[in-house]
């Protein structure tokens, strides 16, 4: 049952790319032929709207097919007025952003109605404390409740972390310790630690853990859509500088997940509580939108790239050109399903 919330929620995000690409080319008068979630075989199909609306085998993408434009081949091309070849440079480009476009509004959706349920939030209640650390000279204990830092009240351990990290000198702490307030002065000390990607940093911490206690976000509309903002720009922010890690050989290659990846964590997220898929959802989401934005020919970002130049030097990229370009964007993505494939696997097996 979980892998089949994971491929209908893959096959929903999928859904929702194509059909910004849909609407938007409908509105610049370009026909469209066929629209497909999934690629190879065809499984099921219908026609409306003169479209065909096709449920292909392999649920690892899809396409909407224009007239007058074949990613398969590049040299079928058609000139009628309802054709995407007669569009300007801007026109194309307004339909090949359409699509991306359409993953991050799905996200902020997705995470505002995160937030209108109240997501459940890490309290700022330490769990541990590390020995020598400068929260255990300072006399911190499992269980306080750290309430307030500088005078700025804290309500979360996301906050607490952040102010404790840009800090500068001495810190004053306002801690609840059962009953009892208590003030404790203290010195973030620089540490080493791994970041998201694994990485080694150097970061300012006082050496405590989180002892997991979470509550409810009680939001009005505005914390609500601030919330929803403000998550979407974070998961965007953190793909691209996952994608410039791993592209600059910061983050290993062994890293790159795949599409079993994606439904295993879909089906661990299923099983956490429908919350759960939402927020995974809308990361995934986001992570569409970035990764058709890259300039492979074989993806938004590529014809982009084709038709930005188009707008530039006033003439279409080289036929031949685009040809081999298009073949190694395919090689390249391939490759790169190839490797997260094959990480998957491993992952798997130990």
């Amino acid at each position: 049952m979980s892998i089949l919330i994971s491929l209908a929620v893959l096959s929903a995000l999928i859904f929702f790319h194509e059909l910004g690409h849909y609407f938007a080319a409908r509105f610049m008068g370009v026909r469209i032929e066929v629209f497909s979630i999934g690629f190879g075989r065809k499984i099921a199909s219908f026609n409306r709207w003169g479209c065909e609306w096709r449920l292909a085998l392999i649920p690892l993408g899809g396409y909407v097919r224009m007239k007058g434009q074949d990613d398969s081949d590049p040299t079928k091309k058609s000139y009628d007025s309802d054709s995407y070849n007669v569009k300007t440079p801007l026109q194309k480009i307004f339909i090949l952003l359409a699509g991306p476009f359409a993953n991050f509004v799905l996200a902020f959706f997705l995470y505002f109605i995160i937030a209108l349920g109240g997501p459940n939030i890490l309290s700022a209640v330490i769990g541990k404390v590390v020995d020598n650390s400068p929260a255990f000279v300072a006399g911190l204990e499992a269980n306080d409740t750290i309430r307030s830092i500088n005078g700025v009240e804290i309500s979360t351990w996301e906050e607490m972390a952040k102010f404790i990290e840009l800090s500068d000198g001495s810190l004053e702490l306002e801690i609840k310790r059962g009953e009892a307030i208590k003030q404790i002065v203290l010195t973030p000390k620089i540490t080493q630690t791994t970041n998201i990607f694994n990485e080694v940093i150097d970061k300012k911490m006082i050496g405590i853990g989180s002892a997991g206690v979470t509550h409810k976000l009680d939001l009005g509309i505005t914390e609500t859509l601030s919330y929803a903002t403000n998550q979407t720009i974070f998961a965007s922010t953190l793909i691209f500088s996952g994608l410039k890690k791993l592209l600059f050989g910061e983050v290993p290659a062994k890293e790159l997940g795949g599409v079993i990846s994606i439904v295993k964590i879909t089906s661990d997220a299923s099983e956490a509580g429908w919350m759960s898929v939402l927020f995974f959802a809308a990361l995934i989401s986001v992570n569409l939108g970035v990764l058709n934005l890259l300039p492979i020919p074989a993806l938004d970002g590529g014809h982009i790239m084709f038709n930005l130049y188009e707008f530039l030097f006033r003439k279409e990229v080289n036929e031949a050109v685009m040809i081999k370009l298009t073949i190694a964007g395919w090689v390249i993505l391939f490759s790169l399903m190839g490797l997260g494939l094959y990480n998957d696997i491993n992952r798997l097996i130990g």
